[in-house]
C-alpha cells in the first residue's frame, strides 16, 4: 500500500503595494492643487493589459461630475497589441470612476464654483486594482507659472550651493 499523497496548489502571489503606471507632471505646474481624491476605475480586460504594459496617456485627461457619477474623459488607454482589433475597446472612451456617493456629491458642489477643475495626477495599481488620483485643482494664471519657475530654479541653486560645500 502507497503512502497518502497530499497535493498543494500554488495560486498566484498576490501583489501587495502600489506600482505607479503613469502620472500628469504637467498637471501640478497648470493648476493649483486644493484636495486629493483616490478614486477605482472601471475597465475591460484589454484596458487592464494595456495599462500592465504602461500604455496610458493622462494628459489630455480631466474628470466629469453628474447627477449619476464621476467619469474620467479623454484619458488615452492604447489599445493591446496582442488582441484582435475587434476585441480591443476604443482608446479615449469615457470610463466611470468608482467613489463613494457622498464624496461625488462633495465634489459635484466643489466643481461648480468658479475656477475648480478635476484634474487625474497619476494612476497606479493598488493591491492589483486600478486606481486615480483624483485632485481638485484651481487654473493658474500666467504669473503663477512664473513665480513657480522662478521657485524652482531658487532651490535648484540653494542645492547647487549646498552641494559644492559638502565637497570640500
Amino acid at each position: 500500500m502507497s503512502p497518502p499523497y497530499i497535493l498543494f496548489f500554488m495560486s498566484a502571489p498576490k501583489q501587495t503595494g502600489i506600482k505607479i503606471i503613469c502620472e500628469n507632471r504637467k498637471a501640478r505646474f497648470d493648476y493649483e492643487i486644493l484636495e486629493k481624491y483616490e478614486a477605482g476605475i472601471m475597465l475591460v480586460g484589454s484596458e487592464v493589459k494595456s495599462l500592465r504594459a504602461g500604455h496610458v496617456n493622462l494628459g489630455d485627461a480631466y474628470g466629469m461630475i453628474n447627477g449619476t457619477g464621476a467619469y474620467l474623459v479623454h484619458a488615452h488607454i492604447s489599445p493591446y497589441q496582442q488582441t484582435a482589433q475587434y476585441l480591443n475597446h476604443e482608446p479615449l472612451r469615457t470610463r466611470k470612476l468608482l467613489l463613494h456617493s457622498a464624496e461625488i456629491q462633495k465634489l459635484l458642489g466643489k466643481t461648480q464654483e468658479k475656477g475648480l477643475t478635476l484634474v487625474p495626477l497619476k494612476m497606479y495599481f493598488k493591491d492589483g486594482r486600478a486606481k486615480v488620483e483624483l485632485a481638485l485643482g484651481k487654473s493658474k494664471k500666467k504669473g503663477d507659472k512664473r513665480e513657480s519657475i522662478k521657485k524652482r530654479d531658487q532651490d535648484r541653486e540653494v542645492r547647487r550651493a549646498f552641494k559644492g560645500n559638502h565637497k570640500k
